[in-house]
């Protein structure tokens, strides 16, 4: 059975524990039991099945454990995602800067699934793709398990097309249009990736837009779905994404500055529809501000 839509998942170890609780205790430590026992109550951790789950359940190696994360005192983030389209199947968001898409770190209630979820009040609510927190643009969600499948195969065979638009430093040394292809590794610490020798697995094609002085106007269109590529791409061409907070260096850590957000956008989606094959296109209402 799928993992319900906004939990983790965690199948036990091996190990010599009494129950369930004492695993989870011994698996995230970090964790107090008071707050395991306390989820367990409210019904937060489930079996593999999706139902609630107690305490006492022995342990058993292997066993699948849904679990719901939770967040005190999580920070609201003063933005608001925009429903472009909703049917049976499909839903279609215009994220903005700062916003996760799924729970992440610090980062549970105040995500695109959880808001859309309680909006529209569908639990079977799923990401068809991702774009990072820090990027803004379009999102997709299958809104139907019966039909999820049809729409991840757009992404897993690439029948969908993807555009995306970034301001960044003049690249005038270069001919555009331009593909740059490499092989995109996960580096330090584990939330980068960066470039490395070797058989290439990510695809970007960039053309200039626009050209305004200090700053250009790229038009991406990744061909592969690699976690950061554009921005490890364009850090790697010399014209790092104005405000990228990861690329090319990595400063020590500070809060979101809302006034700076990373200047990359998920412009355009265009496919043909899996289920009834029409032409189907979703453009972002979102504008980029390149602010130095």
């Amino acid at each position: 059975m799928s993992r319900p839509p906004a939990a983790s998942t965690v199948h036990l170890p091996q190990g010599s524990w009494d129950s369930v609780l004492d695993a989870l205790c011994a698996l995230f430590p970090r964790i107090e039991r008071a707050t395991w026992v306390d989820r367990f109550a409210r019904g937060r951790v489930l079996d593999e099945a999706g139902q609630t789950m107690r305490a006492d359940v022995p342990y058993r190696a292997g066993l699948c454990v849904h679990y719901f994360r939770e967040v005190p005192q999580e920070a609201p983030i003063p933005f608001h995602e925009t429903l472009l389209h909703v049917d049976a199947h499909l839903v279609v968001v215009d994220k903005p800067h700062f916003l996760p898409v799924t729970p992440a770190g610090g980062f549970v209630e105040e995500t695109v699934l959880a808001r859309l979820t309680r909006t529209l009040g569908n639990t079977d609510l799923v990401p068809l793709h991702r774009i990072d927190r820090h990027t803004a643009g379009l999102v997709m969600f299958s809104a139907n398990p019966a039909s999820r499948a049809a729409y991840q195969s757009l992404f897993r065979h690439r029948h969908i097309e993807k555009d995306y638009e970034a301001w960044a430093s003049p690249l005038p040394a270069l001919s555009f249009p331009l593909v740059r292809r490499s092989r995109i590794e996960a580096g330090e610490p584990f939330f980068r990736m960066h470039e490395v020798p070797g058989e290439p697995n990510s695809e970007t094609r960039v053309a200039v837009s626009e050209r305004r002085g200090e700053h250009w106007r790229y038009a991406l269109q990744p061909v592969t779905g690699k976690k950061h590529q554009l921005r490890v791409h364009m850090a790697a061409l010399g014209a790092p994404i104005l405000h990228d907070p990861f690329y090319p260096d990595l400063p020590e850590p500070q809060p979101d500055d809302h006034a700076r957000p990373l200047q990359l956008l998920a412009r355009r989606l265009s496919f043909l529809d899996p289920l009834s094959g029409a032409p189907r296109e979703f453009v972002s209402e979102l504008e980029l501000l390149p602010i130095a």
